[in-house]
């Protein structure tokens, strides 16, 4: 089921919001960081998803049936640590592999970084694998994203897409 803010304009009839990396990045995240130009139809919630569990966060979406994407901040695991912090509800993400840079069209430029992550149930090392699949985006520079306040724990703001 398609979800949409009602303060938002109608989508026309066969809308599907399906970004390319690049367009997540230039479109969205870096826009949504910088407050500049944003657009006007509200698609991507903003959810601290590392809150909740996976199967909760379709229901928290603006739009989307198969994949969901959220705006989410990062939160560092140590206060002077440079680590991410993803424990998320019952359970906690990890990353799967490197991180993908993603690149102008031409190639000549990177402007972000993907990395892939997967939801597991309980405990680290011990939790049991879902096939909860999340796609974190994060600008390639981030220190000026958020403001870095001495000794918070907030790291960056990052796109998110859950499948």
């Amino acid at each position: 089921m398609e979800r949409m803010n009602m303060s938002s304009p109608e989508l026309p009839p066969g809308f599907r919001f399906h970004p390319t990396d690049q367009e997540l990045i230039i479109h969205y995240l870096k826009k949504k960081v910088s407050s500049s130009s944003y657009p006007e139809v509200s698609i991507i919630a903003d959810v601290d998803i590392y809150k909740f569990n996976p199967w909760d966060l379709p229901g928290k979406a603006l739009f989307g049936e198969n994949e969901w994407f959220f705006f989410s901040p990062r939160d560092r695991k140590y206060p002077n640590g440079v680590r991410p912090n993803r424990a998320a509800g019952s359970g906690y993400c990890k990353a799967t592999g490197t991180d993908k840079p993603i690149l102008t069209s031409n190639g000549s430029q990177c402007l972000g970084v993907k990395k892939a992550l997967v939801f597991y149930k309980g405990r680290p090392p011990k939790g049991t694998k879902t096939s909860w699949l999340m796609l974190e985006y994060r600008l390639l520079d981030d220190t000026h994203h958020l403001h870095r306040l001495r000794g918070s724990m907030r790291v960056s703001l990052v796109s998110c897409s859950l499948r």
